[in-house]
């Protein structure tokens, strides 16, 4: 009878621990964001104050690369503009002045018409007074002489003007060409400035992100050329947890849903974190060695994001559990 009771107790604490709930339903690796930032110019690195382990704000300037010769282009560049400016003002200058004489004559032939109206009507006053007997026949010729003078001064200025009309027209379209050319020239050069002044900005070495430098590689004082690695930074206060479920479980997790997270310290020890599923993958992979599902034998597994909420006392590569 002594020996069923323990077979019994036996049998129900097999089954007890059979059936008792997982402590968790997969197990990843935490994740941060990662930026390796590479130079954007070549040249000697001036000054290049950082230090890995250091905490850089987003957009402090770390470092700087030698821009002499695009400033000293940049200037040269200023130069000739300067200079295309200048001849701009002068064509318009020229333009001015010669429609300024345009106007003058213009005048002059409004003043002599009214100067041939007036003395037409003293002539024709100074007629009535000869025809009484009031006035010597000489006065009238002379207002006549003066008509025929004011008249053909009319007559050489209205050809002047003329002809200032079209030599007017030929050189405003030399002028209008001249321009042209200055203007086109000058976009040119504000073209190249604008390249100038992109070149010299990134010679100035900015972190893209808060976080922590995790690894430097150059020194101040190297050459660098284009594309070539600086140093990589991370965002070590927005974790996330990479862990891969089965397709079984899919159908129990969403997008934004709450789940407890759990890190991993070693030896019983660790803490646990509030989360959220931030991404299911759409593609299924092969199960990582080192991951462990809650169907062990699963072959094919799909990779999840956990966002979490106050990590900051978790590392990069630890390992974690997550409960759904």
């Amino acid at each position: 009878m002594k020996k069923i009771t323990i077979v019994a107790s036996i049998g129900f604490l097999l089954l007890s621990c059979t059936n008792k709930e997982n402590e968790y339903d997969a197990t990843g690796t935490f994740e941060v964001t990662e930026v390796t930032v590479s130079a954007m110019a070549s040249g000697q690195l001036l000054s290049f104050v950082l230090e890995e382990g250091e905490n850089v704000a987003a957009e402090s300037v770390v470092g700087r690369i030698d821009d002499t010769q695009l400033k000293l282009k940049k200037e040269q560049l200023e130069s000739t503009k300067a200079q295309l400016d200048a001849n701009r003002r002068q064509l318009a200058a020229n333009r001015n002045a010669t429609s300024s004489k345009q106007l003058d004559l213009e005048k002059q032939v409004a003043a002599l018409r009214q100067q041939i109206t007036n003395a037409k009507r003293e002539k024709q006053r100074y007629t009535e007074l000869l025809r009484d007997g009031a006035v010597p026949k000489k006065q009238v010729d002379d207002i006549t002489y003066q008509i025929n003078v004011l008249e053909k001064q009319l007559s050489a200025t209205q050809d002047q003007i003329r002809s200032n009309n079209a030599s007017l027209a030929q050189q405003s379209t030399g002028i209008n060409a001249q321009m042209e050319g200055i203007n086109a020239q000058s976009a040119g050069i504000d073209a190249q400035q604008a390249q100038l002044d992109d070149q010299i900005a990134n010679s100035v070495i900015k972190s893209p992100i808060s976080g922590v430098v995790l690894e430097k590689y150059v020194e101040q004082g190297e050459f660098v050329t284009v594309g070539k690695p600086l140093f990589k930074v991370a965002d070590i206060t927005k974790a996330v947890l990479r862990a891969y479920v089965t397709s079984a479980q899919l159908e129990h997790i969403k997008v934004g849903q709450a789940v407890k997270v759990f890190s991993d310290y070693g030896k019983g020890k660790g803490q646990s974190y509030n989360g959220t599923i931030s991404w299911i993958s759409p593609q299924s992979e092969f199960t990582p060695k080192t991951i462990v599902t809650e169907d062990e034998r699963a072959d094919l597994v799909y990779a999840v994001k956990i966002s979490l909420e106050g990590n900051s006392d978790i590392k990069m590569g630890m390992y974690g559990k997550v409960k759904f």
